[in-house]
Order: C-alpha cells, then sequence, then structure tokens
C-alpha cells in the first residue's frame, strides 16, 4: 500500500501542536505550584483580634470620632503619653496619660488652647538636646507645620507654633536621631501640593521630604526633596535604624493603590536615598511604624491594604495588623516570620495610624484607633503581646 504522505505529515503537526499545549498547561501548572510554594513560605498568619484579655481601651466618646493615636514611652519605662484628634485627622488634641506601661489611663487631661485648633495628626516624639535636656516635642501638620514643646515630660505643654513657613501631611511621620552629633534628629513628611506652601493646589506629584534638628528638636530646616512622582505616590514614612546602627530604613505607603508599600534606605546618616523598591505584600499597607523587640526581631504595625490588584489575594484586608520578622528580611526583601491581624476594623480601611512602645519586660504595646464595633464610632485600643506568646500560638497554629 503506498503510504498516505499528506496524512503523515497532518498527523506529524496536530502532534507538535498537542505538544506545545501540553509544554504550555505544564508550565501554567508549574507556575501555579510554585506560587502555592511561596505562599506557603511566606509569614504565617496569626489572630489576635478574639484575645480580650490583651486588649485595654485608651478613650472612648459614644458619637465622637477619636482616631490617629500617638504614643510616647518615657525612660522610666512606665509612663507612656497618648495624643489623638477628636475627628478624621483634623480635630482637636486629646492627651492622655499612663503610669502603669498601658494598663490603665489617666482621664482626658488639660491642654495649650492651640490644641484645639490642631489641622492634622498629631505626633509625639522624644528628643534630646546637645547638652543632654530631655524634651517632648508634639507636630500638628497641614501649614504651616506646627510644634508644641515639654520640657518635663509631658506634665505642661506650650502652645503649637510654626516651625517654618511650610507645612505638609502627617507631619511628622518619624523623628529619627542621628550620629552626626549630639542633638541632631532627621524628620520626614510628605505632601501632594497643598500644604507645603500657603494657599497650595494639589499638584497630582507626592513629594517625600527630610528636614534636619541640630538642636534637639527645637528649630528645623527648610525640608528637602528625597523623591517626588506622579506615577507612584509615596508618603507616611516610618523610619528604622539597622541593629548595627549604620543603616536607615524607610518604609513608605503606596498611595495609588498599584502598586506594594515600598522602602528606601540611608547609610549616611539620611543625606542621600537609595532608589524606592517594592516591599513584599506581608509588609504593604499604611503608616508603618516598627520597634525592635528584646531578642531582636522587629514588630511593624500598620493598617492592611493591599494594590487594587491584590486585595482579594490578602486575609485581613482593611483591619488592624502587623508584621514580625528582622532587619535583614527588610534588607532582602523577604516575606518576614508572622502576619498578625491584631483587631478587625469593622468600617472599610478606616483604622490603624498606630504607635508601638516595648516595655521592660519584652512586653510590646501598640496603640489605635479603629471601627471595633459594628456601627459605632470608631475609639482608641491597645494590644499587648509578647514575642515568646506569639511563637507559641504559632506552635499550636502548626499543631507541634
Amino acid at each position: 500500500m503506498t503510504p498516505d504522505l499528506h496524512g503523515a505529515a497532518f498527523s506529524k503537526g496536530k502532534f507538535m501542536r498537542l505538544l506545545s499545549v501540553l509544554a504550555l498547561v505544564g508550565f501554567l501548572i508549574g507556575a501555579a505550584t510554585a506560587h502555592a510554594a511561596g505562599d506557603d513560605d511566606g509569614p504565617l498568619r496569626l489572630d489576635l483580634d478574639q484575645h480580650a484579655q490583651r486588649q485595654v481601651v485608651v478613650d472612648r466618646e459614644p458619637g465622637q470620632y477619636l482616631g490617629h493615636p500617638t504614643t510616647c514611652l518615657l525612660e522610666d519605662g512606665r509612663t507612656m503619653l497618648c495624643v489623638y484628634p477628636k475627628g478624621h485627622g483634623r480635630g482637636a488634641i486629646v492627651y492622655k496619660r499612663s503610669t502603669d506601661g498601658g494598663q490603665t489611663w489617666s482621664e482626658r487631661l488639660p491642654t495649650p488652647e492651640s490644641w484645639a485648633t490642631s489641622l492634622e495628626v498629631p505626633t509625639l516624639h522624644r528628643v534630646i538636646g546637645p547638652d543632654g535636656t530631655k524634651r517632648i516635642i508634639m507636630w500638628s501638620g497641614l501649614y504651616p507645620a506646627r510644634l508644641a514643646v515639654s520640657k518635663d515630660d509631658g506634665h505642661t505643654w506650650s502652645e503649637l507654633q510654626p516651625a517654618g513657613d511650610w507645612g505638609g501631611i502627617v507631619v511628622m511621620g518619624c523623628v529619627e536621631p542621628l550620629k552626626t552629633g549630639p542633638g541632631h534628629y532627621l524628620a520626614m513628611f510628605h505632601d501632594d501640593g497643598r500644604f507645603f506652601q500657603k494657599n497650595g493646589a494639589r499638584s497630582g506629584v507626592f513629594t517625600l521630604y527630610k528636614t534636619f534638628s541640630r538642636d534637639g528638636g527645637l528649630t528645623w530646616s527648610f525640608p528637602e526633596i528625597v523623591y517626588r512622582s506622579s506615577e507612584m505616590n509615596l508618603c507616611e514614612p516610618g523610619c528604622i535604624r539597622s541593629p548595627d546602627g549604620q543603616a536607615l530604613a524607610v518604609l513608605l505607603r503606596e498611595n495609588m493603590r498599584q502598586k506594594n508599600s515600598h522602602i528606601i534606605f540611608s547609610h549616611d546618616e539620611g543625606a542621600t536615598w537609595s532608589d524606592p523598591r517594592e516591599l513584599p505584600l506581608p509588609l504593604t499597607g499604611d503608616r508603618h511604624t516598627g520597634k525592635y523587640g528584646p531578642d531582636g526581631r522587629l514588630f511593624i504595625s500598620f493598617r492592611f491594604i493591599s494594590p487594587n490588584h491584590a486585595r482579594a489575594k490578602r486575609p485581613f484586608e482593611g483591619d488592624w495588623g502587623g508584621w514580625v520578622g528582622t532587619w535583614d528580611d527588610l534588607a532582602q526583601g523577604s516575606a518576614g516570620q508572622y502576619f498578625v491581624r491584631l483587631k478587625d476594623n469593622t468600617k472599610g480601611h478606616d483604622t490603624a495610624y498606630p504607635g508601638v512602645e516595648v516595655l521592660p519586660d519584652g512586653t510590646l504595646v501598640t496603640t489605635t484607633y479603629g471601627h471595633w464595633d459594628q456601627g459605632e464610632s470608631p475609639y482608641i485600643l491597645s494590644v499587648r503581646f509578647r514575642f515568646e506568646e506569639l511563637d507559641a500560638l504559632a506552635k499550636r497554629q502548626r499543631g507541634s
């Protein structure tokens, strides 16, 4: 029989196409498997939402929005100060003190008259002058950025006074002591064109600024640009120093919700900064605030909010939580050890401008606002834990 060469060629063509299809299917299966393995290799998810024994109500007022707190732990390891606005950022500043490491809180304390005129999130920072004088400063942003000072560990305060002919949003997201000299500090904030100068307008460009103090935080240099872009809106800087003291890292929110959060590094005390690079999804969110625990691990608290394309991939979206890992994880872009929900927020993403403090016994006390009860106004809550407790929870969760 004479062979059908045309048919044989046709069968061979179909066979080759089939191989191509099988190869594509194999690639997709392999990619999916690799993705799943990557998820398995990521941080373990822990949930403290129902751990009522860890939660302390700092302040609550029916029908009144209380938001955006900042804390400051004094050197005695027990006295903790907390400020927050009556409103979403803008609003009269409320002030409280704890003398037992945040387990109980005072009534609302008297404040200077000008504190009722605050236009933005207040932030507290301990500063020490070149002569060793200790003060606490409190920033209030928009234009002009204003500053209040306490010389007696928060018992009395000055009025809010302009820090210069400039302003910005969430002034100051971070204030970091520098190794360039006694009383030297770096502060960072951002603006979108509306508040850096008087009568500004939204520009579509987000600018990250730095400013320096050489007198223990009393006066500040005219802000300099660190990074600006209309294609990637980086903002709300949170600064962490490396364990060896040689580098600074700043974690940044990406406000266009197109990419993960970003990180930049400085190895010259803030004089210059690396180009921004994306953080892993487990570290993506808003208003990162971090501290080292006794064993050298980091806890970073923030609002869980993902880029638009990734919101279905991550649990606890819109809630308050944090991340446990190491400096090396930040430097190398690793996913970290734990991804922890601290409290379920019941309304959108309106939560989590946190303070983080570490007590002498290793207890971490992190404090923020949120809609903790369905249909109720947000209020101020703190959560307490130790790394050993998270480790024990992780061990039980793994069943080992």
